[in-house]
């Protein structure tokens, strides 16, 4: 049960318990059907009041769907812990190895917000590295917009070699003329600015999670400074896409 279909049973259980202790007090309809009622009943009236009690003070049904919640957030985060770190076995024995504090794992899920008010935009809602850097930019981009906006775009698994484009595209003339002659999809939807504020992340993998008609609801992607090739295998794609496919069966909502 969802945290507000929980707070919302509460609320109508404790106005209908309310609800007729005040038709009670005032014969509403009137007194005949009251008296029909609760003829042979003595416990009704302590029965309403015993439930105005309870789901006044206590919220039963909110607090039982909030230690549920909590449960299973913790059971979600655990899953990811392991998948993240089957991933970073992979990058330390990658050539070149990946430094154990470099590898980052990320979770997105659509949102929309009075400036995307229809499609949305990608909301980081977790993120897991061993280390404190490098520091973690603030990026919530539109569809088609950054590895993970050609993933949303494209609804299939994304990766792309950010370090190579990084070493070509020095320059704001170079970014442009590459970005005219091979469009707007080999930058990343990137403008020139905000490609100098991701270009330090020079290998991003990205890979869909969806839905139960098979609909993007959200992504995981996996950044490194360097080592595009050498993480671009099976086995790194295998833990990616398991945990989408986790997150898929309800574990996304939980976060």
């Amino acid at each position: 049960m969802r945290s507000l279909t929980a707070k919302l049973l509460d609320r109508l259980i404790l106005l209908a318990a309310s609800v007729s202790m005040v038709a009670r007090q005032y014969d509403v309809p009137d007194r005949k059907f009251w008296t029909g009622i609760s003829s042979g009943r003595p416990y009704l009236i302590v029965t309403l009041i015993c439930v105005i009690g309870v789901f006044g003070a206590f919220t039963p049904f909110q607090a039982l769907s909030e230690r549920k919640r909590v449960e299973r957030r913790s059971a979600i985060r655990q899953e990811i812990l392991t998948h993240y770190g089957r991933m970073v076995g992979l990058a330390i024995r990658a050539r070149p190895p990946v430094e154990l504090q470099d590898l980052g794992l990320h979770v997105w899920r659509i949102r929309r917000s009075l400036r995307h008010p229809l499609h949305g935009y990608l909301q980081r809602v977790a993120t897991y590295r061993l280390g404190s850097t490098p520091t973690t930019r603030t990026f919530a981009p539109p569809r088609g917009v950054g590895v993970v906006g050609l993933c949303w775009e494209r609804n299939t698994e994304v990766s792309v070699d950010v370090g190579k484009l990084a070493a070509s595209l020095t320059d704001r003339e170079a970014f442009e003329a590459y970005r005219a002659s091979h469009g707007a999809a080999a930058v990343m939807g990137l403008s020139w600015t905000e490609f100098q504020r991701v270009r330090h992340r020079g290998a991003v993998f990205a890979s869909p999670v969806r839905g139960a008609t098979g609909g993007f609801r959200g992504c995981v992607s996996v950044d490194a400074s360097h080592g595009h090739d050498s993480l671009d295998v099976p086995d790194l794609w295998h833990e990616i896409n398991s945990l989408c496919s986790r997150l898929g069966h309800g574990g996304l909502d939980d976060i």
